[in-house]
C-alpha cells in the first residue's frame, strides 16, 4: 500500500485515482476547482469526465499543499503544456524521495523536452525518480473496469516494480519497462496520428486508408523514437502500437474525434466548441512533434499534414491528396 496524490482530476487522472484505490492504496485526488473537489467528496462521482462512481475511500481537495502532504507517488495528470507551470507551484510541497510518476502524452512547445525531463529540471528529481504511466488506456473502460493493461516506464526497476503492485487490479494489468524515452514518445506521437485518422474518416475513408494511416503512423513514431534513443521493441509493444491502435481506432478517443469533425469540414473552432473547448492534445502536439523531428532530421509526412491542417490553414481534402501524390518507394 502506497499514499498516493493524483494531481488532477480529469478523466484519466480520476480513472487512475480510481485503480489506485481499488488496489488499496491511500489515495487523495488534486482538483483544480474547490466546487469540484466538494463535488467528489459528496457525491463519490466526478460525472463531467468518468461516469462511473468512485470509490469512497479517495479523498479530494483543492489545495496542492494537502493533496501532497505525505504522499510517497505522486501522479502528474494535467496537461503536457500546463505540466512545468504547475509543477513550478507545487515543487516545494513533493516528498525529497518521492516517485514523480508523469500521465500528460505530449512534448513540451518552447523547449521540445519530453515530460520527463520537464519534472526533472523543474524539480531537480534524479531520473530514477522519474516514471511514466502509458499504453491503450480509455478512461471511460477503465472507470467501468473493462480489462486492460499499461505500461509503468522508469529506469529504477524497484519504483517501477513498486508502481506496477500499487496499480495492479483485477481490472488493470501494468507491465514494467526501462526504456522511459520510447513509453513517452510513443504516447506523444499517436494523438497527432489519431487526428490523422478521424480527418480520414471524417472525409468517408474507409479501413484500408485508416490501416494505412495508423502502419505509417507507426513508422513515423519509431523513426523519431529511434533517433531519440528509443527501443523498438517499446514501440512495437503496448506503449507503441497499443496506444496507437486504441486512440486512432476509439469513438471515444477526443483527438480521433477532433479530426473527425474537421474532416467533415467544422472549423477549428467549431472542433473546439464541440467538445465544450477542451483541445485535442494532438493539435498542440503535432508542432512540438515536428520541430523535434525536425531537430534530428527526422520525416514524418502524416505529422506533417495535420500540422498544416490545424495551423497552416490547409484543408483536409488537400492533405489527403499531398499524402497520396508522394513519390512511391520501397516500404
Amino acid at each position: 500500500m502506497v499514499d498516493a496524490a493524483v494531481m488532477g482530476a480529469g478523466a484519466w487522472g480520476t480513472a487512475l485515482a480510481k485503480v489506485l484505490a481499488d488496489a488499496g492504496n491511500n489515495v487523495t485526488l488534486w482538483a483544480r476547482r474547490p466546487e469540484l473537489a466538494d463535488t467528489i467528496n459528496r457525491t463519490h462521482r466526478n460525472e463531467n469526465y468518468l461516469e462511473a462512481p468512485l470509490p469512497e475511500s479517495i479523498r479530494a481537495t483543492s489545495d496542492a499543499a494537502e493533496a501532497l502532504a505525505g504522499a510517497c507517488t505522486v501522479l502528474l495528470a494535467v496537461p503536457s503544456q500546463t505540466l512545468r507551470t504547475n509543477l513550478e507551484r507545487w515543487k516545494g510541497h513533493l516528498g525529497p524521495d518521492s516517485t514523480l510518476v508523469s500521465l500528460a502524452k505530449g512534448i513540451e512547445l518552447d523547449t521540445l523536452m519530453r515530460m520527463s525531463q520537464v519534472i526533472a529540471q523543474v524539480t531537480g528529481a534524479d531520473q530514477g525518480r522519474i516514471a511514466a504511466i502509458t499504453g491503450p488506456n480509455l478512461a471511460s473502460e477503465i472507470g467501468d473496469e473493462q480489462p486492460a493493461a499499461t505500461v509503468v516506464a522508469c529506469t529504477d526497476s524497484g519504483r517501477a516494480v513498486a508502481l506496477q503492485r500499487a496499480l495492479s487490479t483485477k481490472y488493470f494489468r501494468p507491465y514494467t519497462n526501462s526504456d522511459l524515452i520510447g513509453a513517452e514518445i510513443g504516447g506523444a506521437c499517436k494523438n497527432v496520428i489519431a487526428l490523422a485518422c478521424g480527418m480520414a474518416a471524417g472525409v468517408g475513408l474507409g479501413e484500408n486508408t485508416a490501416a494505412a494511416i495508423i502502419t505509417r503512423g507507426l513508422a513515423e513514431i519509431m523513426r523519431l523514437g529511434i533517433a531519440l534513443g528509443a527501443k523498438p521493441t517499446t514501440l512495437a509493444g503496448l506503449a507503441g502500437i497499443g496506444d496507437l491502435v486504441a486512440t486512432c481506432t476509439s469513438p471515444q478517443s477526443r483527438n480521433r474525434s477532433f479530426g473527425e469533425r474537421l474532416g467533415k469540414g467544422g472549423t477549428m473552432e467549431a472542433a473546439l466548441d464541440a467538445t465544450g473547448g477542451h483541445v485535442a492534445e494532438g493539435v498542440t502536439s503535432c508542432q512540438s512533434v515536428l520541430a523535434l523531428a525536425s531537430s534530428y532530421d527526422v520525416e514524418m509526412p502524416l505529422t506533417e499534414a495535420v500540422h498544416r491542417v490545424c495551423h497552416k490553414g490547409l484543408s483536409v481534402d488537400e492533405a489527403v491528396v499531398l499524402l497520396l501524390g508522394r513519390t512511391t518507394k520501397p516500404e
